[in-house]
């Protein structure tokens, strides 16, 4: 479990976060101002940061370019500002991740988990195999049936997102806010499109699945089919 640190000014917010994140056996300390966020990432004590934007005291902007010249914690941005330009300045800035708002804490989780294991994993548990895929993560390639697939980066997050839960059913709302970080919206056409080209580049199709499996209404799933 992680030892995370929460800046966030709404205090129902921070107190549903704290108590639910807690509940699933982190280590949580939140604040309320980006002073105090900062002095408290300074300890060096946290494994990853929940910075908000709206802050009393401070744009989180930059109290997030505060946080980055005193320590490479990583930084999961959560805001309401949805515009691209603006998630994109945010992440040169040096943010890790962001959460656009409102989120629940299983959302927020999941990304804290991801944000944690690109910091801290070792280089063996970045090697993904589900049958005859194997996706190196670092090198951004997969190779299917030993040969080398040329995926787009969507299409690369996708089939990872999938094989990191092999077997398991995830929704296309799962989808949509981890993949392509949109928590809410309708984007169904987009990812059964890039489904298709997957399955395209498998050797495969819906009619015929073998990795991936669908369930209408329900989700889809990365399988090995020789299990």
């Amino acid at each position: 479990m992680a030892t995370i640190l929460i800046i966030e000014d709404d205090q129902r917010i921070r107190q549903s976060l704290s108590s639910r994140l807690a509940e699933r056996g982190h280590d949580v300390d939140a604040v309320g101002t980006a002073m105090a966020g900062v002095e408290s990432a300074v300890s060096g004590r946290f494994d990853v940061v929940v910075l908000d934007l709206g802050l009393p005291d401070l744009d989180g902007a930059e109290a997030l370019r505060m946080i980055r010249s005193i320590t490479e914690v990583p930084v999961v941005v959560a805001t309401a500002r949805d515009d691209e330009s603006e998630i994109v300045r945010l992440l040169d800035a040096g943010a890790d991740d962001y959460v656009v708002k409102p989120y629940s804490a299983e959302h927020l989780e999941a990304r804290l988990r991801a944000v944690l294991r690109r910091s801290s994993a070792e280089p063996e548990q970045r090697v993904l195999t589900v049958g005859q895929i194997v996706i190196d993560l670092d090198a951004q390639d997969v190779r299917f049936e030993d040969r080398s697939l040329d995926l787009t980066a969507r299409e690369f997050d996708l089939l990872a997102y999938l094989a990191e839960r092999p077997g398991r059913m995830v929704s296309k709302r799962q989808i949509l806010a981890e993949v392509w970080h949109q928590p809410y919206g309708g984007a169904d056409k987009t990812i059964d499109v890039h489904l298709s080209w997957l399955r395209k580049k498998l050797g495969e199709s819906a009619a015929d699945p073998k990795y991936i499996l669908t369930r209408r209404g329900v989700g889809v799933r990365l399988v090995d089919p020789d299990t």
